[in-house]
């Protein structure tokens, strides 16, 4: 934890105050990227790629369930995998809560993985959660969007985050917007990946505000403290 200095009232104000002249000036220019996002040109989808859902199969329309918009989470869960990622799972924490809200814009929000639908799940019902997911395993949607890999692909540099470099897995986390017009037809309006969701991650925003912050420089990997929220009994927690 950082050593802080114990100061006066007065003087922890106008450090304070400086403070947030910076947090001011970050929310604006978060509002300004976000406008530059809703500004980016959208690349229609011709693929007909197919997911097995609770529903059953269904293209990627489907997903929309009626709504102009889709949201979906790539969650990283492999075909051979007993359990989801956990950082995925740190992520998916928050997407109950908002699912009415942004129903009630016009936007779903889906999570698709390659695992089979059996496995979704059985994972989800663990952990309690109620939101669609959708398991991509017999299409090429995860490799397409970026987020599975080959062996041979890991060899060579994959492609993740725009750009090509080194990646230890194959599977990748990440986020996908979509809009569906009054046709039909389906567009990709954006995607992040890496760094890119941390605004996803609630337990991220409260970290940010408490005196130890984050606290992650002394580990492996930044979220190697992360577990899955039904397994942390055997730990330190405080």
């Amino acid at each position: 934890m950082t050593t802080r200095q114990t100061v006066t009232r007065d003087e922890w104000l106008a450090a304070r105050l400086a403070l947030l002249e910076q947090e001011k000036a970050l929310t604006r220019e978060r509002d300004a990227v976000a406008q530059a996002r809703l500004a980016l040109p959208q690349l229609r989808i011709d693929k007909a790629y197919r997911f097995q859902t609770a529903a059953g199969e269904q293209g990627l329309a489907d997903l929309f369930e009626g709504r102009s918009q889709l949201i979906v989470y790539h969650f990283m869960f492999g075909p051979d995998w007993e359990a989801g990622c956990p950082s995925c799972s740190l992520v998916a924490e928050g997407f109950d809560g908002a699912i009415p809200h942004l129903a009630a814009r016009d936007v779903t929000l889906k999570a698709v993985s390659r695992a089979p639908l059996d496995k979704l799940c059985a994972f989800r019902d663990r952990m309690g959660w109620r939101f669609d997911w959708a398991s991509s395993l017999a299409s090429d949607f995860n490799r397409d969007f970026h987020v599975a890999f080959t062996e041979d692909e890991l060899k060579g540099k994959a492609y993740y985050n725009y750009r090509v470099g080194d990646f230890s897995g194959t599977e990748a986390p990440g986020i996908s917007v979509f809009v569906r017009d009054d046709t039909g037809d389906v567009y990709h309006t954006y995607s992040a990946y890496a760094r890119g969701l941390d605004a996803l991650i609630g337990t991220y925003q409260y970290l940010d505000l408490a005196p130890a912050g984050r606290n992650e420089d002394d580990l492996a990997f930044t979220m190697a403290w992360v577990r899955h929220h039904d397994r942390y009994e055997d730990q330190e927690t405080r």
